[in-house]
């Protein structure tokens, strides 16, 4: 037999959504502000499931749960990850600043540095996204602490915005935990 047989569902040690519930999780919030694309949103909360982030942030025209397209490649993760709902994303985000979390917008600037770049003091960090044509409005940027990019290597200058959250979420929960234990 193959050392690389392929795993079944019930030999992955996967929490139920109760123990997720109770489980820590990485101090990492993920605003998504203006998501035209609902099987984005809901990639998005399969990724923040997957990265066992403390919360996502929905604002704008961003669609909300229960939603066919949203639960369609959420597959459950929209019950278990923590979410709420803010028209006014400036008004949230000043809060969170306020309590003393690191705002991080997810696009590219003039000034931004790669995404990673993080270290364990950033933390906790609300990870901004936006509109996958449009990305992050100036008025949302003003309020960001840091902008990170993700390098580009080919002929787009961008990735799709749940592929891009993806990349910088793991980022930063390997940052996380190669100096914190959960």
């Amino acid at each position: 037999m193959s050392e690389f047989r392929k795993l079944h569902g019930s030999e992955m040690n996967r929490m139920s959504p109760e123990e997720y519930a109770g489980a820590p999780k990485h101090p990492i919030y993920l605003m998504l502000h203006n998501i035209r694309s609902m099987w984005n949103v809901g990639s998005m909360f399969r990724t923040a499931d997957a990265a066992g982030i403390e919360k996502m942030i929905l604002s704008g025209y961003t669609a909300t749960p229960p939603r066919k397209e949203i639960d369609k490649t959420a597959l459950g993760a929209q019950e278990s990850v923590s979410w709420e709902y803010h028209a006014d994303p400036l008004a949230v985000l000043s809060d969170l600043k306020r309590a003393g979390m690191k705002i991080c917008g997810l696009e590219i600037t003039e000034a931004s540095r790669p995404y990673t770049a993080m270290s364990s003091a950033d933390f906790p960090l609300c990870l901004v996204v936006g509109n996958e044509v449009d990305g992050l409005e100036p008025d949302v940027l003003d309020l960001c602490d840091d902008v990170l990019e993700i390098a580009q290597y080919g002929t787009k200058h961008s990735l799709n915005v749940a592929v891009a959250s993806g990349i910088a979420l793991f980022e930063f929960v390997r940052v996380i935990r190669s100096g914190v234990s959960l």
